[in-house]
């Protein structure tokens, strides 16, 4: 099943729309191909996080980084 959607754009998203044009995808190609390559980079970064939460060695790095940002930080 399709749906038809409609968006306002801006000058840089025409840009980079035409940029994806340019490459012989259709308006409607290009739409759908940038909003699938979004949706899998941002459940990339998800399960990226999470792995990283999720390990104790990467928990204790980024606390020994918060410890030292908090160490050279000026008082208040």
């Amino acid at each position: 099943m399709t749906q038809t959607i409609s968006v306002r754009l801006d000058e840089e998203a025409l840009r980079a729309l035409g940029a994806l044009e340019a490459g012989g995808a259709s308006r409607s190609e290009a739409i759908r191909s940038a909003l699938l390559g979004a949706a899998d980079r941002s459940a990339a970064l998800r399960a990226e996080a999470t792995a990283i939460a999720a390990d104790p060695g990467d928990r204790q790095e980024i606390a020994a980084l918060q410890e030292l940002m908090d160490e050279l930080s000026e008082p208040w």
